[in-house]
């Protein structure tokens, strides 16, 4: 029989302790959640919606996103952008979300987290600005976006959780 730390442990175990990044253990976790209402021309492919602006060094931990149906086979994916707009990775976290998932559809929709639907498991408590691509924290903030991939072209409102860990 073995025993594995994970670093959290095992940095609790050495001697002299070592401390452990706050956003890993004993951050605080922080909610950004609304609604968007989206008229008829927000849902055309490539068409943006930015969610909310989260520090780059957060570690996201669940991020759910939904709609009322938008029309047509309209889909959008979940990730990444600078705050002057530029795409880091528009599909870092989802890829191809399906609309018509609304928050009143029972459980199932409210408690699917898309934060590893397109991302690896590995990047669980990693800050924004690791999954971001960038060598070194810049400081400021990353937009979390839903980028639509296509057409989806009715209005409708579109729903967002995102829980993030700073310290």
């Amino acid at each position: 029989m073995t025993t594995k730390n994970s670093d959290l442990v095992a940095n609790f175990e050495a001697s002299p302790s070592v401390f452990n990044p706050a956003h890993e253990l004993h951050g605080v976790l922080r909610v950004a959640q609304g609604t968007v209402a989206l008229a008829a021309g927000d849902s055309t492919d490539n068409d943006i919606v930015m969610l909310a602006q989260i520090p780059s060094n957060a570690s996201i931990t669940f991020i759910n996103v939904v709609s009322d149906g938008l029309g047509g086979s309209c889909t959008y994916n979940v990730g990444l952008y600078e705050t002057d707009g530029t795409v880091v990775d528009e599909d870092f976290f989802a890829t191809s979300v399906a609309d018509g998932d609304t928050l009143s559809s029972g459980a199932s929709a409210t408690n699917v987290n898309l934060r590893f639907e397109a991302a690896n498991i590995n990047t669980i408590g990693k800050q924004l600005w690791e999954n971001a691509g960038a060598s070194s924290d810049p400081g400021g903030y990353y937009y979390v976006a839903a980028t639509f991939n296509a057409t989806g072209g009715t209005l409708g409102d579109m729903s967002f959780i995102i829980h993030y860990v700073v310290n």
